[in-house]
């Protein structure tokens, strides 16, 4: 297996398991396979763009706008994606923490 495939269903189950966690972040298994791929997609397109925009509040808060940032594309991803649902703003920030969090274990435990 592939060590960016194993990545990608580490990262699906993470989806899965913060939804037990966080509540009003509310994901079925084809949402959360879905929504992994429509959030690597607004990863690799919207956010660069974002964080550039926001360049000045990332240097003000140290990079701790980032967090806001990646708050804000799982919320994009429920808006697209059927099954990916955040009841609000909180809820996607701290899922959007968790799921960083996962997916950095992820990535150090899964050599390229």
């Amino acid at each position: 297996m592939s060590s960016w495939f194993l990545r990608w269903v580490l990262n699906v189950v993470g989806i899965i398991f913060t939804t037990y966690i966080v509540v009003g972040f509310e994901v079925t298994i084809p949402g959360a396979i879905v929504g992994s791929i429509v959030f690597g997609i607004i990863n690799a397109t919207i956010r660069p763009v974002l964080l550039l925009l926001t360049l000045p509040i990332n240097l003000l808060t140290l990079g701790l706008f980032t967090l806001v940032i990646n708050g804000f594309m799982l919320w994009l991803v429920a808006l697209v994606v059927r099954g990916f649902e955040i009841q609000t703003f909180g809820a996607a920030f701290i899922a959007a923490l968790i799921l960083m969090f996962i997916s950095s274990v992820v990535n150090l435990l899964v050599k390229k």
